[in-house]
């Protein structure tokens, strides 16, 4: 009996210093209730030192996760053991988030920097009235070339990458709406298309382009392009507009066919624990100038209308990324087309994706 006591109070204890151990690697580390937000974003997509001038101002430490698609991103927040005070997901997905009730709705009494926010950017299809986001930043898709090794180039149309002088000189984006929208686009076609002739012919339009595709490619385009290991490709205005900094012999238009207008939004899932943290949160990123900060050092287009006179002119009036509402009038948004249209555009991507290995 003595020794089952003793053997019991040293578990006992052992049980209490963990216990202790981990209470104060937690507080030590800022893991604990309200003074804490889960933020859970793309890669690079915020400027970090913001994060902590959030702490400083509110006593909140924000601890970062990162995600590399919208699909990731939602996997976990649908497994429900996460935590995640904030996300990041784009258009169609926050009208997909908010169907299956992953989202919960916004106060905006508690965001009064909303009022920086353009017109233009608000009670947009996906999100009537801005019940559960808010614009985080915005752009297009288009061609990014290097003119210095096309000299004799000239980009104005999704067709134009079909040229055959082109040979294993493009780089596509690892994305089925991208690449299939690409080769609907091409064809004057929808990129919301789920017409199955429509998208047959999208595919074979990508068959066609085989010969001139280098490689399919995430982030690496930044490095391809801005090193002139490659002349052109498929990608996003913001990732354009890093890498003409960087290598000023780069181009970017959006082809005259038409293409993709996205945003990308700030929404607080049914997972976040610190919600009044989340607002504070948002209402920061939402002031002027450390919005101003951010647009930046991310590099892509800010909704946020007040943060453009504490930004340099040459980003702000540069059309290829701040395009005119004329410019952007037959552009597309993407819609969230639903699970088995999805599948179909995932199925048609891969059949093209085996083929080009």
């Amino acid at each position: 009996m003595k020794k089952l006591s003793t053997g019991l109070i040293a578990v006992l204890l052992a049980c209490a210093v963990i216990g202790i151990t981990i209470y104060k690697l937690n507080h030590a580390q800022g893991y604990a209730g309200k003074n804490t937000l889960y933020l859970y974003n793309w890669g690079d997509y915020i400027d970090e030192s913001l994060l902590k001038d959030f702490q400083k101002e509110t006593g909140i430490k924000v601890v970062l996760e990162t995600f590399d698609s919208n699909e990731a991103m939602l996997t976990k927040i649908q497994q429900g053991g996460s935590n995640y005070d904030i996300t990041v997901p784009s258009e169609y997905m926050v009208n997909k988030m908010a169907e299956e009730k992953l989202l919960l709705p916004l106060d905006k009494r508690k965001i009064p920097n909303f009022k920086n926010l353009d017109n233009r950017f608000l009670d947009l299809p996906f999100d009537p009235g801005n019940q559960y986001s808010i614009p985080y930043f915005w752009g297009t898709v288009g061609i990014a070339y290097n003119k210095k090794m096309l000299p004799d180039k000239d980009f104005n149309s999704w067709e134009d990458l079909w040229d055959p002088d082109l040979k294993n000189d493009i780089l596509l984006t690892d994305g089925s709406r991208e690449t299939i929208g690409m080769g609907l686009n091409a064809l004057g076609y929808s990129l919301n298309d789920t017409n199955e002739q429509h998208l047959l012919e999208a595919k074979h339009k990508l068959d066609q382009l085989m010969p001139n595709v280098k490689a399919i490619v995430g982030d690496e385009a930044r490095m391809l392009l801005a090193n002139s290991e490659a002349p052109v490709s498929i990608c996003w205005s913001g990732v354009a507009s890093e890498i003409i900094d960087e290598n000023p012999d780069l181009d970017y238009i959006v082809p005259k066919e038409g293409s993709n207008l996205w945003f990308d939004n700030i929404v607080i899932p049914k997972t976040a624990k610190n919600i009044d943290g989340a607002y504070k949160f948002i209402n920061f990123m939402l002031d002027a100038k450390v919005n101003a900060q951010n647009s930046e050092y991310v590099t892509y287009s800010t909704p946020n209308k007040a943060a453009l006179k504490y930004m340099p002119k040459e980003m702000t009036e540069d059309k290829r990324f701040y395009p005119t509402p004329e410019m952007t009038e037959n552009l597309e948004v993407y819609k969230n087309l639903g699970k088995e249209n999805l599948t179909r555009y995932n199925e048609l991507f891969l059949q093209f994706k085996m083929a080009t290995k």
